[in-house]
């Protein structure tokens, strides 16, 4: 089966879509372009299948690299037969294809070489045989002091080392010890003794055992850290007697003198050399899936916290908040440039509340400031609070930001070129200010590890983190469009066919010629050709342009046709954008064509309804509990608002208010028990939640979003296997405990 076909089956779509997708990723268009506008072509398929579709193409392409490099081997080595072709050409997964070839591998020495070069691979065969013979006697007869063997027991222990080596290449074992791995294997963790009180964090896991096939991936990751940071060991296996009596079904022949050299040799070679094989295909392939598991959950909250309500175009005063050494304050114009900032003391020790409450006030009415936008960091609630009690009409709203990353931004040489002039206060200020106004397009300029929404991701494989990342940020910036004439360069770098240097020019073209009055000027942008600004034009916008369809995201492409439509309607393009009546006037059929069918014109007739539509939620106004600012203010059975921070396969962290995150475990998101936290929250969603524990020592709170939160567990269905895992993860009673040590691990 062809890759193309192959794919379709897979995701269960035509091989046509399959091919018009391939053929367009091969041309440079980008996933976002594609699903926008290439619907005709590829049948409609979003962004997730498109997505789906390049991804798995690159696998089997890279397994089809794979099969020509081992066809050439083994040709090489004038081997390659027209079965063995076949057979390699038939493989359809790498570890099929590496079983294969494991017998023509280049090998270093290994105990079976050494034995061939003793002359002992006659003795092998016939003991592989399992004849009726007199092994001793045979063994005799391979005694050579020359070739350095000078017993029969040491024949018969380099004869089975040959046996051990071809069980261990035999396609048919492997496969089977695979399939036990698979189904059968425990992961079994211990604590290397002399770590106990340096390992405290992974407590749990010191006396550890659960089926490989079942492990979340947040506890494997976890075991995998704590065996990395060597206080935990580590061990994959199913049950020893188990592996070899299978191998042994497959292998032994009788029960005679041959055969038991050849169990023994079976025996070796599960020790020696299929465990340790299949015990790192075991880690590599659980790996794998762990780390696809936690970039997903990572893409999730970034996706969410991306697309969070904007403020919009305001007047914006932003404080970064501090005790002791004040309050950075900035204040920014509707398009985000710095226009004033300084620093303020309304906190303890220097407590200048009235000196501090006046300059805000004559700043508020001297900048005609609609919102200001308080660092959810130290000092948030006691400078919320000052803010609001010194009397700002009411007009002005006061939001808490999440400054998470601010810092990060702060201390980045996109700052230092943005504000070369200005100390890292100034410019962490400035981000939060701007992330109030608009979350995506500040949030675009910080690296997305570093905004703390994931889950292990140290921990994971770190180019497939990053691309899994990329793809949502790319999602995300070109769902909502960019405006062409105030982006800043990075986020420009994410629309679909730009890029860094891409985006550089159109900046460096902007501050040269003035602003863009129509997308076709972007033509004029040195290196931007056809094919960028084919892939990016749809994607851009321009305010107050002379076209209107400048400011939508119908493609230039299709200009003609919308002024077919108006000229059609006897009307202008800007009045068919305006009049509801006038759009309803138009039969769709009359335009499809060759290129342009429904889908893509009920596209056009949505755009001309609403042009350059936000696809973010209307922005709300949210607002902590009052007089609940620290953890000591914090009851038991207290029930208070939140924000969702952080959505992991174990739970979801809250903001509270009182500077310290509170996880709602799992088993506390709903009444009923769910596997998938995200199935319930999501990040920046508000919630209320009730205060289960808190551990103010350890700065831990336990919170829970169940109506009863006090009253019985969670109905789960029953389970025939009642492991240590199973019981442990159900038992309540630890919670906290459990809690806390994942919180610790998590924030590593």
């Amino acid at each position: 089966m062809d890759n193309i076909s192959k794919v379709a089956e897979e995701l269960s779509i035509s091989s046509k879509q399959v091919k018009s997708v391939v053929d367009l990723l091969d041309e440079g268009a980008t996933v976002p372009f594609i699903s926008r506008y290439r619907k005709e072509v590829t049948g409609s398929l979003d962004e997730v299948q498109i997505t789906s579709i390049r991804d798995r193409v690159e696998q089997l392409r890279e397994l089809d690299k794979r099969r020509e490099a081992i066809l050439k081997s083994i040709e090489k080595q004038e081997k390659l037969t027209p079965e063995l072709e076949a057979q390699i050409n038939k493989a359809e997964t790498l570890s099929e294809l590496e079983d294969i070839y494991l017998p023509y591998k280049p090998k270093r020495k290994t105990r079976a070489s050494v034995a061939k070069e003793k002359g002992l691979e006659p003795l092998a065969k016939l003991i592989f045989e399992q004849n009726s013979i007199d092994v001793d006697s045979k063994a005799l007869e391979f005694i050579n002091d020359e070739l350095g063997v000078t017993s029969s027991e040491e024949a018969l222990q380099g004869a089975r080392d040959i046996i051990a080596e071809w069980v261990n290449e035999d396609q048919e074992v492997r496969k089977t010890m695979r399939q036990l791995f698979e189904k059968e294997a425990l992961i079994v963790s211990k604590v290397i003794k002399g770590k106990e009180e340096e390992g405290q964090k992974y407590k749990d896991y010191f006396d550890w055992s659960e089926s490989i096939a079942k492990v979340p991936s947040h506890r494997l990751l976890a075991m995998r850290r704590g065996e990395k940071e060597m206080i935990l060991s580590l061990d994959v296996a199913p049950d020893a007697d188990l592996a070899i009596s299978k191998m042994e079904k497959i292998v032994l022949k009788g029960s005679n003198k041959a055969s038991k050299q050849v169990e023994e040799a079976v025996k070796d070679c599960y020790s020696r050399l299929l465990k340790p094989s299949m015990e790192t295909e075991m880690r590599v392939a659980t790996k794998q899936s762990a780390d696809e598991e936690a970039i997903k959950v990572f893409a999730d909250n970034l996706r969410e916290l991306l697309l969070a309500s904007p403020l919009g175009q305001k007047n914006v005063l932003a404080l970064d908040p501090g005790f002791r050494t004040g309050c950075k304050l900035v204040v920014l114009d509707k398009q985000g440039k710095l226009l004033y900032n300084n620093a303020i003391y309304p906190n303890e020790p220097q407590k200048r509340i009235a000196e501090s409450g006046a300059l805000i006030k004559s700043l508020c009415e001297k900048y005609n400031i609609e919102a200001i936008a308080i660092g959810n960091g130290t000092a948030s609630r006691e400078t919320e609070k000052f803010v609001k009690e010194i009397g700002l009409p009411t007009s002005i709203l006061i939001l808490m930001v999440n400054e998470s990353g601010a810092s990060i931004y702060s201390a980045s040489d996109v700052a230092r070129e943005e504000f070369p002039d200005q100390d890292v206060t100034v410019r962490g200020a400035v981000s939060i200010g701007r992330r109030l106004m608009d979350p995506l397009a500040e949030l675009v300029k910080i690296d997305a590890k570093s905004i703390g929404v994931g889950q292990y991701q140290h921990d994971v494989d770190q180019t497939s983190l990053k691309k899994g990342l990329d793809d949502v940020v790319v999602s995300c910036v070109n769902s909502v469009g960019v405006e062409l004439n105030t982006a800043s360069k990075e986020l420009l770098s994410y629309v679909s066919g730009l890029g860094p240097q891409l985006a550089k020019g159109i900046v460096d073209f902007r501050n040269e010629n003035g602003p863009f009055t129509d997308r076709k000027s972007l033509t004029k942008v040195p290196r931007l050709g056809d094919k960028a600004f084919e892939q990016s034009a749809g994607f851009l916008r321009i305010r107050g342009a002379k076209n209107p369809l400048d400011e939508s995201a119908v493609h230039p492409e299709r200009y003609e046709l919308v002024a077919q439509m108006a000229k059609d309607l006897n009307c202008s393009v800007s009045d068919l954008m305006k009049d509801a009546d006038l759009r309803k006037k138009l039969d769709l059929k009359k335009y499809i064509s060759d290129d342009v069918g429904l889908p893509t014109l009920n596209d056009i007739m949505d755009e001309l309804a609403k042009p350059g539509r936000d696809p973010r939620d209307k922005f709300e106004v949210f607002s902590f509990q009052e007089g609940v600012n620290h953890m000591e203010d914090l009851k038991m059975g207290m029930t208070l608002p939140g924000i969702v921070t952080n959505v992991t396969n174990f739970g979801a962290f809250v903001d509270i208010g009182v500077h310290q995150d509170g996880l709602v475990h799992v088993s506390h998101l709903a009444d009923k028990f769910v596997s998938n936290p995200a199935e319930i929250v999501s990040v920046q969603q508000k919630v209320n939640v009730t205060v289960l524990e808190v551990d103010i020592p350890r700065k831990r709170i336990s919170l829970s979003m169940k109506s009863d939160p006090f009253g019985k567990k969670p109905e789960r269905k029953p389970s025939n296997k009642k492991s240590h895992s199973n019981q442990q993860s159900n038992n309540e009673g630890d919670l906290q405990h459990k809690l806390s040590q994942l919180k610790g691990m998590f924030n590593g």
